[in-house]
């Protein structure tokens, strides 16, 4: 087993790299320190690299399509770490979860249709809705005592209410880093099933989960759930190869398969990137070490984070994350609004985080933190945290 050393800092600047060569692009200062954008400070696991290598040697890069090999790769890392059997005739690939979120939005509502989503929620869960012209309809988390939870009876209130014909469900849940329990996925699965609202399950999380918790994908739930959901999935943010442009989405039901299909081809989509294909049968078939010891190493840092604020930043409430590699920090006690806070951040701690704000209204009070780096660059971003926080 290769032994990975998470603690060496590589730069990332002068790549391309959305993270930390593009903040003056994007409206920030050229010397903020980032923790927004999801993917990992980390690189690739060897096999990964070397299986790339290997196919870069070859020098031909025409249209590619996965095989029989593609497939056993992904079929058996579900199998082995979800308990999930798929299908090959239920994969569609995409190049991304948001664009097969989009393209579900298209294929199964029309213009002015309602969409559900539980906000605070990633937020281009409202903007393919809204891009669309589709209508957003919330049923927002309830907080209680450091932890979310789904209000059930306001979500089938909305959906009675709304007609709503689609429901975008975020599991393992970002930003809020809940892992939804079989018992909540089943109250969800009766609700829609019973009136007939199909189910879209965003789970690109599913491989980071914390403690006791499990990841159930909502079509292992039974054979009723599995024919009326859609459930997306990618190796990009487990192997942060999300740059490569891959994701694997499964739908049992042949009906509403091929109505997703036709979508995407309608949005001019055929063949995914090669080297996507190759970093994702690669990640699946040899990427479980280093993934073990990516995951220790993350937990450490959140455990890290909580000792740090706890010791130094009280006025910083952290809500441990049950799934995840993103932090949800409750900044309500420092007593200003969000765009005060955002701009605080920018330019008196020189720290890019991603503003709760943009998950929802429910978001405005919450920053979301990446924990997904060193330690020291984890370190740093505090001291410059507590540092404002000392002047405030």
């Amino acid at each position: 087993m290769t032994k990975y050393n998470f603690d060496e800092v590589i730069s990332r600047q002068h790549t391309g790299c959305l993270k930390y060569d593009f903040s003056v692009q994007r409206g920030r200062p050229a010397d903020v320190l980032p923790f927004w954008v999801a993917d990992m400070d980390f690189p690739i696991a060897r096999e990964i690299q070397e299986a790339l290598l290997a196919r870069c040697q070859h020098a031909i890069f025409g249209y590619s399509e996965s095989d029989d090999a593609y497939f056993a790769a992904v079929h058996d890392w579900y199998a082995k770490h979800f308990g999930w059997e798929t299908q090959q005739e239920w994969l569609t690939k995409t190049p991304g979860v948001v664009f097969a979120l989009a393209a579900a939005v298209r294929a199964f509502t029309k213009p002015s249709d309602s969409v559900l989503i539980n906000q605070p929620v990633y937020y281009p869960f409202s903007e393919v809705i809204k891009d669309n012209k589709r209508e957003l309809i919330n049923s927002p988390l309830v907080l209680k005592d450091g932890k979310y939870s789904i209000d059930f009876a306001d979500l089938e209130k909305k959906i009675i209410e709304h007609r709503v014909k689609l429901y975008i469900l975020c599991s393992p849940h970002n930003p809020v880093g809940r892992v939804w329990s079989r018992a909540e996925l089943r109250k969800l699965g009766d609700i829609c099933l019973a009136h007939d609202v199909l189910i879209v399950s965003d789970e690109i999380h599913s491989d980071f989960v914390w403690g006791d918790n499990k990841h159930t994908v909502f079509s292992s739930l039974g054979a009723e759930y599995a024919q009326n959901c859609i459930v997306c999935t990618a190796p990009s943010k487990t192997f942060n190869i999300a740059g490569l442009q891959v994701s694997n989405i499964f739908i049992p039901n042949t009906k509403l398969r091929r109505a997703f299909q036709h979508e995407v081809a309608a949005a001019g989509y055929s063949q995914l990137n090669t080297l996507g294909l190759v970093a994702c049968e690669a990640a699946y078939r040899y990427g479980e070490d280093w993934l073990a010891q990516v995951k220790a190493y993350i937990e450490a840092n959140i455990h890290f984070l909580s000792t740090y604020l706890a010791k130094n930043l009280p006025q910083l409430k952290l809500l441990a994350p049950q799934g995840t590699y993103l932090v949800w920090l409750d900044c309500s006690a420092l007593g200003l609004t969000a765009e005060e806070r955002e701009q605080w951040l920018l330019h008196k701690a020189h720290l890019w985080l991603d503003g709760g704000g943009i998950f929802g209204p429910e978001g405005q009070a919450f920053e979301r933190i990446n924990v997904a780096c060193p330690r020291s660059t984890l370190l740093q971003g505090l001291e410059q945290l507590k540092r404002a926080v000392d002047n405030l």
